[in-house]
């Protein structure tokens, strides 16, 4: 099967941006700036947390590998359609095309398993403060990251070994600008077609959804019962202040996520498609180091002091 494969399909053309001809250079400047600003703003966060010593602790850390996450996910695909944006040739190979979907996929699921285990750090910190120095343990953090990781990684090979052992047998054109997993599945024949699109489809769906639960369902049900429980206003907006950053990257992470994920089976066309995909791709890692860097009180702060440092070295 693997043989027939590659003898009938042996490169895709991705056809995303074909139907924006006049605007595509416009697109390429602005996807270019907010990538260039994604990686900054992550790599600003990186650094300020490595440099500082107070911002050692298990929150930071995990704001720091989510970081790294977010600048791999977009080096997975961004790079690749901001080429595409200049050149007429949109043509990418099958192995290139398989390896997309395989870091695309673990990338973004490892991100959506970080941002579950900052939402069980919150949970700790808030509701089991006495408990918070045996359960996130250097040991246990590093476990936690590692599970994120392995548990993307898989995510990542079940659905990208998945697809590409079925048969493509033409045409070759995914209406996307990068390889998808609905527009690859498209382009797939076969009876066992259809039942790999829904087993994909619903694994996909119940891990974002057992994130999601899990995020706000158990974490943030218990954290807010336990915030109206202090008696101070004071104290509620300090405990609060120390989730929000977290709590608005989620929002905007799971909302954006379903509406590619959980969208109707109506037709849409190529226009709507691409569009969508923008906002996963391109502009939610592009506001979730500014909503880091400006809802977190202790991170603005540091970032501050940190590039007055850089530029102004003389007044320290």
């Amino acid at each position: 099967m693997q043989g027939a494969n590659h003898s009938a399909v042996t490169e895709f053309i991705l056809i995303g941006f074909s139907t924006f001809p006049r605007l595509q250079l416009m697109f390429f400047l602005l996807f270019l700036l907010m990538y260039l600003f994604t990686l900054l703003g992550s790599l600003l966060i990186m650094a300020t947390i490595w440099s500082e010593l107070s911002l050692h602790t298990p929150m930071y850390l995990f704001l720091c590998t989510l970081s790294i996450s977010e600048i791999l996910y977009t080096l997975a695909i961004i790079p690749r359609m901001l080429a595409d944006l200049l050149s007429t040739h949109h043509s990418i190979s099958f192995l290139a095309c398989a390896c997309q979907m395989f870091f695309s996929f673990t990338f973004g699921f490892t991100h959506s398993f970080l941002l579950t285990v900052m939402g069980y750090d919150r949970y700790v910190a808030i509701c089991q403060p006495l408990h918070y120095n045996v359960l996130m343990s250097p040991r246990g953090c590093a476990c936690l990251v590692a599970w994120s990781w392995v548990g993307g990684s898989v995510m990542g090979f079940v659905v990208t070994t998945s697809i590409f052992n079925l048969t493509f047998c033409g045409p070759n054109e995914i209406h996307h600008f990068a390889c998808h997993m609905p527009p690859v599945l498209k382009l797939v024949c076969g009876k066992d077609v259809l039942v790999v699109a829904k087993v994909l489809g619903l694994v996909c769906i119940s891990a974002l959804l057992g994130c999601f639960l899990l995020l706000l369902l158990l974490s943030y049900a218990f954290i807010v019962t336990a915030i109206l429980r202090i008696p101070s206003a004071e104290g509620r907006h300090k405990a609060f202040s120390t989730c929000a950053s977290h709590l608005t990257v989620v929002n905007v992470h799971y909302g954006f996520a379903s509406v590619i994920y959980l969208k109707t089976k109506a037709p849409q066309s190529l226009e709507g498609d691409t569009l969508m995909g923008i906002t996963y791709t391109v502009l939610t890692p592009f506001l979730s180091p500014i909503i880091f860097s400006l809802r977190n009180k202790e991170l603005k702060t540091t970032m501050k002091k940190t590039l007055r440092s850089k530029l102004y070295p003389e007044n320290i």
